[in-house]
C-alpha cells in the first residue's frame, strides 16, 4: 500500500486557534462591529508593546503609508526614496499624494536599500525616506537616522514584514520618525487585513486618527465637521479583537520562526553558496525565507522551479519584482539595468514556506524537494 499524499504546503498560513475564533464570535455577538472599545484596546496594546509609542490601527498598511505621507505634509512636486526591490504599496502610496518615488538600489544580502545610493539620489525636491525592512531584516537604523538628521528628512518605515523585530534590543517601532506595519494574513500577525502606524509625535498621531474616518471631528454640540478631506480606513472592532489575540502570542511565533529560518540555513547553505538571505541576529523576525536561484547553471526557469515544487506539494512565491521596472513606473522612464541588484533579486528570487505551525520536517520536506530539483535542473 502506497504512502499517503502530504497535505499541501503554502508558502504562508496564519495562526488562528480556537481562543482566538472564539473572541472573534465573542465580538460579534457585542453587534459593535465598527471601530469601538477593541479598536482602542488594540491600539492600547500595540503602544505598549512598542514602549508608549503613539499606535493608530488602519485597514491595511498601504494605506498606513499614505497616512503617513500626509501627515509628513508631502505632495505634488515632493521626491520620497525607497528601495526599487520591495512590494509596491510602497511606490503607490507615494504616487496617490501627487509625490514622485525616487528608487534606490539595495544591498545583495541583506535586500535593503542601500544608503550610500540614498544619500547620492538626495535633491532639493527630497521630503522623506521609505526604506523596507525587507523580510523583517532591520535595515542599520543608526545609519538611516543618522542620514535623515544630516539631510533634515523625515522617515516613514515600511515595517510591513517586521512586527517585533529589533535593533540592538530595541522593538522596530519604537523608536524613530513614523513606522508602518502590516497585519496580513501572510505576516508574522494578523488582523485578516489590517495595519498599524507607531508615531513619534502624538500631534501627527491624532491628525491620522482623524484623516482615517473622513476627517471628520466632533463639535461640543454634538454636531460633526470635516476638518480636512479624509479617507476610509478604519479599522472594525472584530479585525482589532483578532489582532489582540495574535499580538499576545507574537513573541512565541517569531521565536518559532527563527527556529524554522535556522534549519533552511543549516540543510541549504551547501545548495545555495552566496545566495541565501542574510541571517542577521535574534532581532530579525523571519517574516518568509526568500534564497536565490542558480539560474544561469539552471535547465529550467524560475516559474519551471516553482512549478516543480508544486508538484510536490509545496507552495512558493516571488519577494518580490523590481517596482521600477512595472508598467505603471516604467511610464516615468524606469529601464532594465538601473538597478542591478534589485533586478537580479527579482529575477532570481523564490520565496519557500515559512510559518508558526510549520514542523521541522516540513521544512526538511521544502529542503528534500529542493535538493531533488536542483539535482535534476543543475548543468
Amino acid at each position: 500500500m502506497s504512502a499517503p499524499t502530504p497535505a499541501f504546503l503554502p508558502f504562508a498560513r496564519p495562526t488562528i486557534d480556537a481562543g482566538m475564533i472564539d473572541a472573534v464570535a465573542d465580538t460579534l455577538r457585542t453587534f459593535q462591529l465598527t471601530s469601538g472599545p477593541q479598536v482602542l484596546a488594540f491600539e492600547r496594546a500595540l503602544s505598549d508593546y512598542h514602549g508608549g509609542r503613539s499606535a493608530r490601527v488602519v485597514t491595511s498598511a498601504t494605506a498606513g503609508l499614505e497616512l503617513a505621507l500626509i501627515a509628513c505634509g508631502i505632495g505634488a512636486g515632493d521626491e520620497v526614496i525607497m528601495p526599487a526591490q520591495t512590494f509596491f504599496a510602497c511606490a503607490n502610496a507615494i504616487r496617490r499624494t501627487g509625490a514622485r518615488p525616487v528608487f534606490v538600489d539595495v544591498d545583495l544580502a541583506s535586500r535593503n536599500m542601500d544608503l550610500a545610493a540614498t544619500e547620492a539620489a538626495i535633491t532639493p525636491r527630497t521630503r522623506a525616506l521609505m526604506p523596507t525592512h525587507f523580510a523583517g531584516l532591520p535595515l542599520d537604523m543608526d545609519a538611516l537616522y543618522a542620514l535623515a538628521e544630516r539631510r533634515g528628512l523625515r522617515v516613514i518605515e515600511d515595517a510591513a514584514l517586521a512586527i517585533g523585530s529589533r535593533w540592538k534590543g530595541r522593538r522596530i517601532g519604537s523608536f524613530g520618525d513614523i513606522a508602518s506595519f502590516s497585519f496580513h494574513p501572510n505576516k508574522n500577525m494578523t488582523t485578516i487585513e489590517g495595519g498599524a502606524l507607531l508615531f513619534a509625535s502624538e500631534a501627527e498621531a491624532e491628525r491620522v486618527a482623524c484623516i482615517r474616518f473622513h476627517g471628520i471631528r466632533r463639535l461640543p454640540d454634538g454636531t460633526r465637521d470635516v476638518a480636512e478631506v479624509g479617507m476610509k480606513c478604519n479599522m472594525p472592532d472584530v479585525h482589532a479583537r483578532l489582532g489582540l489575540a495574535q499580538l499576545a502570542r507574537l513573541e512565541e511565533f517569531n521565536a518559532r520562526r527563527r527556529v524554522l529560518a535556522a534549519r533552511y540555513f543549516a540543510r541549504l547553505d551547501g545548495h545555495f553558496p552566496g545566495m541565501l538571505p542574510l541571517r542577521g541576529d535574534d532581532g530579525h523576525s523571519w517574516n518568509m525565507f526568500a534564497p536565490l536561484l542558480p539560474l544561469e547553471r539552471m535547465n529550467i526557469d524560475r516559474k519551471g522551479f516553482m512549478d516543480a515544487l508544486g508538484a510536490r506539494g509545496i507552495g512558493s512565491g516571488i519577494s518580490y519584482e523590481a517596482v521600477h521596472l512595472t508598467s505603471a513606473y516604467r511610464v516615468l522612464g524606469h529601464r532594465e539595468g538601473e538597478f542591478p541588484n534589485s533586478e537580479r533579486i527579482a529575477r532570481q528570487t523564490v520565496t519557500l514556506p515559512l510559518f508558526p505551525t510549520m514542523a521541522d520536517s516540513d521544512v526538511d520536506r521544502v529542503c528534500d524537494a529542493v535538493e531533488a530539483i536542483l539535482a535534476e535542473c543543475l548543468a
